[in-house]
């Protein structure tokens, strides 16, 4: 291959130079040059290295199909692995390196690969690597797989998802996708026309055909000025659909700024549309298929049609001698194209023994037709040298035609890939060799060469009367293309005549494959890979399946083809993210005083939906120190904690006692106004779901507090059972998590920095004792305060209007400094819960937890009447005298805490048998000086005192099982 500039250009500009860099080197190509074109212009033959045996790689195809240009795209943060050089926008100061290729696509180590191609045939892996162990290999292999190199940077660009519903979703910018859409806009509907390639046309774009009698350039312009000027119209360059989905839902990639330099990107890189259509009409074009030939992989071999691109549109020719070989008229366009751009036809080696007027026409042009005749072998080194042919079916002799590039042109494969994935039905048609859309499974149509028709004006009459929503006129019989080689089985020369270029199968792969039984296309795929690299089988898939066809003496239409999947292309990953990445992957609240928090040494971390205080750190100090320090705080003097995600969810009405009585293991019908009261709520199973506190508000007012996980939860299923189950229950349900910040004073100083700050309420013992509810002011502002306690302390927990949160925080503050008061976090709150024996609902349960387990089986017995999950806590399963129960569990060796979700043994195990029960929380203790510790164990309850084991990663400790109440298990101090 000796590429270079020829007389054509259409969408390039000339006057525009574009400097860029590949594989090291400083090249110059003009605005409006893919780097293919651009790369095929400067001579570059050898783009890259095919994946098994690294043989030299030249472009084949100027679209999305090619399986051979495949670039690794800028450097740092900005790369971009594994993009088509065909699809990649020229722009200054683009940098791009090949990939599977070192140190240089011209000299790569790893070629030496090619040598061993005898003894490394298609699925020699799935036989070699069993013995002595696959592990043994693994690392290797894992090492030598993929292509580009992920980058390691956190990615600079944005992206986007939006939405978007249409009448008319017209896909593909050809001829037949321009008169659909002209067609159904003028019937009223509202179109949407997409096109991958940066401009509208398609197909028109790189060709001399004329439409109507006029030229396909200026039959382009009117129509795309026609759809410019009507209002029911949007049209979108630069958009691949990739999936088609259920109920009319297509995906699009947008690329909004991949073209541009670097240092110009603003705004999103790229859009992921999904868009709902009444209509789809797909005009996606057609394939061109290679033709399978010894040594048909050198760089210089090309799609014909590929090198009609090049030359019309880019002025790029792939070489200056050349020869086309071809099954089909189209051949002759593509040799008649370059020919006119300034290449020489050597010969049109055709396999037809009768090509019919359009010879005529070559030879008029004075090219040589070789008629009746097939390629059988191409000579070269890094690149082509010449071609040798024979006849076909007894015609003519062995040739030898010296060329520096062969095109070739073996029939189109219409892209049915959006049409299957909507659920559509293919057909083999046996003129056009190919597979083409049969049945539609939603209201789809394909028109043009994705519909067979290749005619010109056939497709545009099509095309118009399928926009109008008529019937599609009958299109003229198709000329049956003419014959391929056939490879015997065992043909040496078939292990030289390739299918997928990418992933190196060829010929004799597919008949080794069929020698082995492995004759289902499915499995010919995984067998041999074909059709498994990153241009999925675009130019591979169908010769592949004739292969398999002739050899089994099968039709192609029995053979069938393998699953056409979403993307029809590789869509980047950050597309498919959009602005779910970072902080927004999963976003957390920030809570009412976060920025005062921040201000005082808070380390910020999710749990739940919430970013809430793990724990304040003073200077350089320690996780494990400053959460000592904040318990100490607490038990010693006052602490300050914000409760604001703690659920809180208003439940009114006449029955609101009763539907509570409903939901809640615990009785409500008896609680008194003013008083609350834990509450532990199961799913339908028996099993535990949630706790918290619910206080009594009024006669038929309660304030159900639930954990922060589940506030949004359960009011959802409150509401679910009452519109589903209870509908005549007479109860409103609000959640009201987040118009209330919550501020939890807690510590036996926590009465005095309270009546400090100012309050109406009468906060004395007995007028305000613990577990009881008030309303009143707090510093002036509007308060609900619960006593209630998490932290085995006495308590209040403080709720004002969310806007005041803020403020109260830091008025607590302000007031509680002569108190010693200390702001504590999560982790200080948990290591008081576990010091003080409190359940923590997930962290103390599990799927298979009842309340049974966790010691409310007297409170189950006790309460009269049907709740939620009742009947499931009696089944047999419930009744286990062996059922894992929550206690406690003190170390006895004088070490330090037993690790979370280390398992429990009885004295007489034996490490390794059936675990007894499992490590729930435990802490070491900065008030009781020694580490505690919860565990689900099985009868707990009935061996207290019992000495056991704990297992963990191999190591095994004692410990005995006691009462999980270690600190103040009276309660004095919540009391106080």
């Amino acid at each position: 291959m000796s590429g270079w500039r020829g007389k054509g250009g259409a969408t390039i500009d000339r006057q525009r130079p574009i400097a860029f860099t590949w594989a090291g080197k400083s090249y110059a190509g003009f605005a409006g040059d893919t780097l293919a074109s651009a790369l095929l212009a400067n001579g570059v033959s050898i783009v890259g290295r095919s994946f098994k045996y690294h043989r030299p790689r030249g472009l084949i195809a100027a679209g999305l199909e090619e399986p051979n240009g495949i670039v690794q795209l800028e450097t740092g943060a900005a790369t971009t692995p594994n993009v088509k050089a065909t699809q990649i926008e020229l722009y200054e100061g683009l940098t791009a390196r090949p990939v599977n290729a070192w140190p240089s696509p011209q000299f790569d180590l790893l070629a030496i690969n090619s040598l061993a191609k005898p003894f490394i045939p298609a699925a020699f892996y799935y036989k070699t690597f069993f013995w002595p162990s696959w592990k043994a290999f693994e690392p290797s292999i894992r090492k030598a797989a993929g292509l580009g190199v992920a980058p390691q940077d956190h990615d600079p660009d944005s992206y986007e998802h939006r939405f978007a519903h249409v009448d008319t979703l017209v896909i593909g910018s050809g001829a037949a996708g321009l008169a659909a859409a002209e067609a159904a806009a003028e019937s009223g509907a509202g179109v949407l026309l997409v096109e991958a390639d940066p401009m509208l046309g398609g197909g028109l774009l790189a060709t001399r055909e004329e439409v109507g009698g006029q030229s396909a350039a200026a039959w382009r312009a009117a129509v795309l000025a026609h759809l410019a000027a009507m209002g029911n119209v949007r049209t979108m360059a630069r958009t691949m659909a990739f999936g088609f989905y259920d109920h009319g839902m297509v995906a699009l990639c947008e690329r909004v700024t991949d073209h541009l330099p670097l240092e110009r990107r603003i705004g999103p890189r790229q859009r992921l549309w999904k868009v709902r259509c009444r209509r789809a009409i797909l005009a996606t074009g057609a394939f061109e298929r290679p033709i399978a030939f010894s040594g048909n992989d050198l760089p210089g071999v090309m799609l014909a049609s590929a090198a009609q691109t090049y030359a019309l549109r880019y002025g790029a020719l792939p070489g200056r001698c050349l020869v086309v070989a071809t099954n089909n008229d189209s051949g002759y366009e593509s040799a008649f194209a370059v020919q006119d751009t300034g290449a020489a036809i050597v010969a049109i080696v055709d396999s037809r023994t009768d090509p019919g007027s359009i010879a005529d026409l070559a030879q008029s042009r004075s090219i040589r037709v070789i008629a009746g005749s097939a390629p059988l072998a191409a000579t070269g080194g890094r690149s082509v040298k010449a071609l040798s042919i024979t006849g076909v079916s007894g015609h003519a002799t062995q040739e030898r035609l010296r060329c520096d590039a062969i095109l070739t042109a073996g029939g189109w494969n219409p892209a049915v890939h959006l049409h299957s994935q909507s659920g559509g039905s293919l057909a083999f048609d046996q003129a056009l060799q190919a597979f083409l859309p049969a049945g539609a499974a939603q209201n789809t149509a394909s028109v043009g060469a994705a519909a067979g028709i290749f005619d010109l004006a056939s497709a545009i009459a099509m095309a118009r009367a399928i926009g109008r929503g008529e019937q599609a006129p009958v299109a003229a019989p198709v000329r049956a293309i003419g014959p391929t080689r056939e490879f015997a089985d065992g043909d040496i020369a078939a292990q030289t005549a390739w299918l997928d270029f990418q992933n190196d199968v060829t010929v004799a792969d597919v008949q080794l494959a069929a020698r082995e039984n492995f004759r289902s296309v499915e499995h010919l795929k995984r067998y041999t890979t074909l059709g498994m690299a990153s241009d999925q089988g675009k130019t591979s898939n169908v010769a592949g399946i004739r292969v398999l066809s002739h050899l089994l003496g099968k039709p192609a239409q029995e053979i069938g083809t393998t699953k056409f999947r979403p993307p029809f292309d590789p869509v980047t990953i950050g597309a498919f993210a959009g602005r779910v990445v970072g902080e927004n992957l999963f976003p957390l609240a920030h809570i009412a005083a976060h920025a005062d928090h921040v201000a005082a040494g808070a380390r910020m971390e999710g749990y739940g939906a919430w970013l809430r205080p793990a724990y304040y750190a003073k200077g350089s100090e320690a996780e494990e120190a400053a959460v000592a320090r904040e318990v100490l705080a607490v038990r010693n003097a006052v602490g300050l904690f914000e409760a604001s995600p703690l659920g809180k969810i208003e439940v009114k009405g006449l029955d609101a006692a009763e539907f509570l009585q409903r939901m809640y293991v615990n009785d409500v019908r008896n609680l008194k106004i003013g008083r609350c009261r834990y509450g532990l709520m199961l799913n339908e199973h028996g099993v535990v779901y949630d706790d918290g506190v619910f206080a009594r508000i009024a006669e038929n007012h309660f304030l159900v507090g639930t954990t922060s996980g589940h506030a949004s939860a359960i009011a959802d299923q409150f509401n679910e059972w009452l519109q589903c189950e209870w509908p005549h229950l007479r109860v409103m349900v609000e959640n009201v998590t987040t118009a209330w910040a919550v501020m939890t004073l807690a510590g036996p100083k926590a009465r005095e920095v309270l009546a400090t700050l100012g309050t109406d309420i009468d906060l004395s013992p007995l007028a305000f004792p613990h577990m009881a509810y008030r309303e009143g002011r707090v510093a002036g502002v509007r308060a609900r305060i619960e006593r209630v306690s998490f932290s085995g302390e006495l308590s209040y927990e403080i709720a004002v209007p969310w806007g005041y949160g803020a403020a109260l925080w830091r008025a607590l503050l302000r007031e509680g400094r002569k108190f010693g008061i200390t702001p504590f976090g999560i982790e200080a709150l948990m290591t008081m819960r576990v010091e003080k024996g409190f359940l923590h609902v997930g962290s103390d349960t599990d799927g298979t937890t009842y309340p049974q387990d966790v010691g409310f089986g007297p409170a189950i017995g006790k309460k009269t009447g049907d709740f939620v999950g009742r009947r499931s806590t009696t089944r047999p399963e419930g009744r286990r005298d062996d059922r894992r129960q929550l206690v406690g569990l003190e170390v006895t060796d004088g070490g330090g805490p037993i690790a979370i979700g280390a398992h429990v043994l009885w004295v007489q195990d034996i490490e390794g048998s059936r675990t007894r029960g499992w490590v729930t929380s435990s802490v070491m203790s900065p008030t009781l000086k020694r580490p505690v510790a919860m565990g689900l164990v099985a009868g707990g309850f009935d061996r207290m005192g019992e000495a056991v084991r704990v297992w963990h990663l191999g190591k095994v400790r004692p410990a005995r099982i006691v009462e999980p109440r270690f600190y103040d298990p009276e309660g004095a101090k919540l009391n106080g």
